[in-house]
């Protein structure tokens, strides 16, 4: 009996110390595309780059898909600074797409969204945390939802429809809300089976779980800015 229970809070104390991990690195990929979204909004010669050449707005959204997939994929394969550089390098990429949030949407706009981001992604991981209920199926669904929404919004580039474009950004919302949960739960999980004396395969594990909880909250965060944010005037 007692022996077990060591197990189970020797699990819960490497649980803490993966997820803590995770948060940290989540936290300095979220600050390096803050910090690069601002440093291209304000420089002309960037933003004139970008917004006049579609070939290069394109190529960087296929470098950001290319790095995704790399890190989902093959990271277990991969040395810890490299999936690190990786990571750290799509936080970069997104800075610069989303460079013209900082242009078409107003200040307020943007930090009314980014607090009400910031308020749901803590509700949910703390939620995804305590919860006792198996979101695995709740996962599932929403992983569904996921691939819909993003048909979706591929159709909507060529209906150009506003009621569309608020539906998806609904949906988006609470597919999201719901991911946030769904992923704290599940890489938790994971990092109790994480072994601490593994440098290496620690590193790699929280670069991924850092990339996923990243996803949820940039996705988040552009839903609910398409749906309340202000243009500039």
């Amino acid at each position: 009996m007692e022996t077990a229970r060591t197990v189970a809070k020797t699990g819960v104390s490497v649980a803490s110390i993966y997820m803590r991990q995770v948060y940290q690195w989540m936290t300095v990929g979220l600050a390096l595309t803050a910090v690069t979204a601002f440093a291209v909004s304000h420089s002309p010669q960037a933003v004139a780059f970008i917004r006049g050449n579609s070939f290069v707005y394109i190529g960087l959204i296929i470098a950001q898909f290319a790095l995704v997939i790399a890190l989902s994929a093959a990271v277990q394969r991969m040395s810890a600074g490299l999936a690190t550089g990786l990571f750290a390098l799509y936080s970069v990429l997104t800075g610069v797409t989303l460079s013209s949030i900082l242009i078409f949407y107003s200040i307020g706009s943007i930090a009314n969204a980014f607090f009400v981001t910031a308020g749901t992604f803590l509700v949910m991981s703390v939620y995804g945390t305590v919860t006792r209920r198996d979101l695995t199926g709740m996962g599932s669904f929403l992983m569904m939802g996921l691939i819909g929404i993003i048909i979706a919004m591929i159709v909507n580039l060529f209906l150009e429809s506003t009621m569309m474009d608020f539906v998806i950004s609904c949906l988006g919302v609470l597919i999201f809300t719901g991911l946030t949960a769904y992923d704290t739960q599940k890489l938790r999980q994971f990092g109790e089976g994480t072994p601490l004396g593994d440098a290496t395969a620690v590193r790699r594990g929280v670069i991924l779980g850092a990339l996923t909880l990243y996803l949820d909250f940039i996705n988040l965060f552009l839903m609910l800015l398409r749906l309340f944010g202000g243009s500039r005037d």
